[in-house]
């Protein structure tokens, strides 16, 4: 059993990265790898079916409405930011922003929150360099503050149900180092991003979707939750061997491969109810801060990305330092605390 699930973690820590088709049907793939864990390790019943389906439903419904709100509205988006960025500074307006994004990304999800963000990417005059600088540290807010609550983003979702917790576990379990964060990025964006003249714009690939994009891009959440699910419940056995007797601070740095493959699929294999408080906060606070260090680490990441045309390097030259920084910090913050 064990050589099996050893197996299917290896194919799905590499596979995404390496095979583009895999990564371009992931929702799938992840829900076939979760299906095979439970079948191997014997866990597959009633009573997990159900929870699988169960797990995503408040989620994609937060994305399915939060998609169809920001399609009525972000025209008037769109008058606001132009309106909020003529009464104040750029680079004040541009901080607060930031912040904004990373607190209410765990009530309007990380991917409303990513798309509101390429919707003012794509209307403010800044440099290409201020541009991505100004992306990727929001994309590190959102990562972190969709996080707060299980409507955030798949991370959260699995961990609340894994955990069996209610609605607010993830506030009081990590709320004390996630907000902080998310303000110290905004104060990050304040004394790092300096726009100059606009040159060199990155572009932007439009922000009208269609209902049935909004409808299929929620469907893939429901099938890409169920598939966590199913994975986390699969490796339980797994977890139980290798896991739980690690130190907090070896699991800490171990998950800075959330930097290269989706934090949620981590979080999926690693959690565990037998787990102590330090053991959780230390492997979620991996998980997020090194999520926002290159494109695949993270949904925001993908779809900024994405939609403004930002390639892998670019990103990685400026989200690595800025990533090994926080976690270097972080990582003091939980020895001493």
């Amino acid at each position: 059993m064990i050589f099996g699930l050893t197996m299917i973690l290896i194919l799905v820590l590499f596979l995404p990265f390496y095979v583009k088709q895999v990564e371009q049907n992931l929702e799938a793939f992840l829900f076939v790898m979760g299906l095979a864990t439970t079948v191997i390790s014997g866990v597959l019943d009633r009573t997990l079916w159900l929870k699988a389906l169960q797990d995503p439903i408040q989620i994609t419904l937060a994305v399915l409405l939060a998609g169809t709100l920001f399609k009525w509205f972000h025209r008037q988006l769109e008058k606001t930011i132009h309106a909020m960025s003529n009464i104040m500074s750029l680079r004040m307006f541009l901080a607060l922003f930031v912040m904004f994004l990373g607190l209410v990304s765990s009530m309007i999800t990380a991917i409303i929150a990513s798309l509101v963000l390429v919707a003012v990417a794509s209307i403010l005059k800044l440099d290409r360099k201020s541009e991505l600088q100004f992306v990727v540290l929001a994309c590190f807010s959102i990562g972190l503050g969709a996080a707060l609550t299980p409507i955030g983003e798949p991370l959260s979702t699995i961990v609340v149900s894994k955990l069996n917790e209610d609605f607010f576990y993830l506030i009081h379990l990590i709320g004390l180092y996630i907000i902080p964060a998310v303000a110290i990025f905004g104060l990050l964006t304040a004394v790092i991003v300096k726009p100059k003249n606009e040159i060199n714009r990155l572009s932007n690939s439009g922000n009208d979707e269609s209902y049935l994009d909004i409808i299929v891009r929620s469907l893939k959440i429901y099938l890409f939750v169920m598939g966590l699910t199913l994975l986390g419940a699969g490796f339980e056995p797994f977890i139980e061997r290798y896991l739980l007797h690690l130190s907090p601070y070896i699991l800490y740095w171990i998950n800075m491969i959330s930097a290269i493959l989706d934090n949620a699929t981590l979080a999926a294999a690693e959690v565990s109810p037998a787990m102590n408080t330090e053991t959780l906060q230390a492997i979620l606070l991996g998980l997020l801060i090194s999520g926002g260090m290159l494109v695949p680490g993270n949904i925001p990441n993908i779809i900024a990305a994405g939609k403004l045309n930002i390639t892998s390097k670019e990103w990685a030259r400026f989200g690595i330092p800025i990533g090994l920084i926080a976690m270097f910090v972080y990582f003091l913050v939980i020895l001493i605390v």
